[in-house]
């Protein structure tokens, strides 16, 4: 690569998947020089950005900890705070803290074929600045970070209490002993209800259309025991393979046979609630694993509606009010907070403006490859997690593919490497989203173009993705490494 570059990789984001990549080239690629631009003021991505009461982890941690650092903590499904540390522990113990720059946004980059390079402008405190890299990995997640998705309700302006996102959770927000209404079904909500009951006087969770949920400890006591018997490692590594096998086979199963799995998990509500079932407020109209199911540690969502702190309403919504919420059956709920948890807002790297010797790319004219590259962009690689599993399981993957290639392009002496795809290609284009999550549905715009069968698709099964990667050589006929004029050194 151009030794006369800022560096040979730039990663863009501090988060889980930047850490990943940053902890994978420093123990299999050494020799390469990498930076990391984090535009926050420190590490964590989401685990930073998100602070409502409750915030955890919807995956295990066995899953969403790093393949390579064990995760040692005696709870499975861990609280923001205990995450921040895991992350923190990990940027420390790899050296990569040092590599990171703080309070940076990278704005743009334009590959120069010539220079077969990326030339990237960055904002800092200071203003702008232009930086050379080498590769560009894309680790910013797919949050839009500035604008969550907000729906507008009539009447908002009315409102004599405060309306809050939890994307944007004040803080210092006082609900204690306070009437709070969280509108949405989904993880967010599932999360804040339970939080917020232990304080407020009454939350009611106000929802449309009822979630898939499922009750489950929020410590993994087949863990805890094998991590007194066994080393860290290997207990940690046969807890990840029990849990992944377990949560693939459930998924399978429920996109497989939804008429057995969806009256199945309806029943364990039922035993669970009791005389506060209804299928009007916890049978969705859809089947299971159609959108991601929403975990609920310890059933303390549950714990909390048959405890009458909490609540659950299916209706509609007419329009705010001075005093709450008014619904379209004509009932009132009384509010002096209105939590918005109505969903994110996606985008496709970083929102960065990323071109091609001046021309802008539309990733969705591109075609995906190997679950992380573009078909025709040289030197760019993007993390896209699962949905349908812990992001950092393909964030692992990917970085360790990423270190494969560029040991494959220093083998070869090579500068740009591109996963070519000629316009007659014959592809047969597939839906990209196999789910029906409205957060999903209002990006499709955004989503590259994929196909039935790897490489040029998004996998969503993890086990399949490990095969093809253990099995496929990188060089695998399709990428193009190519080199430029060797490089003046002087």
């Amino acid at each position: 690569m151009n030794p006369q570059s800022d560096c040979d990789v730039l990663i863009v984001g501090a988060g889980i998947s930047g850490i990943s990549m940053a902890a994978h080239l420093g123990r299999l690629c050494p020799g390469l020089r990498y930076g990391v631009i984090e535009r926050r003021e420190r590490t964590g991505g989401t685990w930073d950005l998100f602070r409502y009461p409750g915030v955890r982890s919807d995956s295990d941690m066995h899953t969403l900890g790093f393949r390579f650092e064990p995760w040692t903590d005696a709870r499975a499904i861990a609280g923001g705070d205990t995450i921040l540390a895991y992350l923190d522990r990990v940027a420390d113990k790899y050296a990569i803290r040092e590599r990171i720059e703080p309070g940076t946004t990278v704005v743009a980059a334009d590959w120069r074929a010539d220079e077969a390079r990326w030339r990237v402008t960055l904002e800092t405190a200071l203003g702008r600045e232009e930086r050379t890299a080498n590769f560009l990995y894309l680790a910013s997640g797919y949050y839009d970070y500035d604008q969550p998705h907000e729906v507008r309700f009539d009447g908002a302006d009315t409102f004599r209490g405060e309306i809050v996102h939890p994307q944007f959770w004040p803080a210092g927000l006082e609900y204690s002993g306070k009437k709070v209404v969280v509108i949405g079904s989904g993880a967010t909500a599932v999360t804040l209800v339970p939080a917020l009951a232990a304080k407020a006087a009454h939350v009611t969770m106000l929802q449309r259309t009822p979630t898939w949920m499922s009750a489950g400890p929020s410590e993994d006591g087949f863990a805890n025991l094998l991590r007194r018997l066994l080393p860290p490692r290997l207990a940690y590594w046969i807890t990840r393979r029990k849990n992944i096998a377990l949560h693939g086979y459930f998924y399978k199963r429920a996109r497989r046979e939804p008429e057995a799995v969806g009256p199945w998990l309806s029943g364990k509500l039922r035993e669970t609630l009791g005389e506060h079932y209804s299928e009007r407020d916890f049978l969705p109209p859809y089947p299971p694993w159609d959108q991601r199911l929403c975990l609920v540690p310890d059933g303390d969502l549950f714990e909390a509606i048959r405890s009458g702190t909490a609540s659950v309403v299916t209706a509609a919504i007419d329009r705010f009010d001075a005093g709450g919420v008014r619904l379209a059956n004509g009932d009132h709920l009384d509010a002096d907070i209105i939590v918005t948890a109505t969903g994110l807002r996606l985008s496709l790297g970083g929102k960065i403006a990323i071109s091609l010797d001046g021309k802008r790319v539309d990733f969705s004219r591109h075609w995906m490859y190997r679950s992380c590259m573009f078909s025709n962009v040289p030197n760019l690689a993007a993390v896209f997690g699962y949905l349908n599993a812990a992001w950092t399981l393909r964030a692992d993957n990917t970085a360790d593919y990423c270190c494969r290639l560029l040991a494959a392009m220093e083998a070869r002496r090579a500068d740009a490497v591109v996963p070519c795809l000629a316009e007659d290609h014959g592809l047969e284009e597939v839906d990209p989203i196999p789910f029906s999550s409205g957060y999903l549905q209002r990006a499709r715009a955004l989503f590259p173009r994929m196909a039935a069968t790897l490489p040029w698709r998004l996998g969503e099964d993890y086990a399949e993705d490990c095969r093809d990667l253990r099995k496929v050589p990188v060089a695998d006929g399709i990428l193009q490494f190519s080199r430029l004029k060797p490089f003046e050194t002087a």
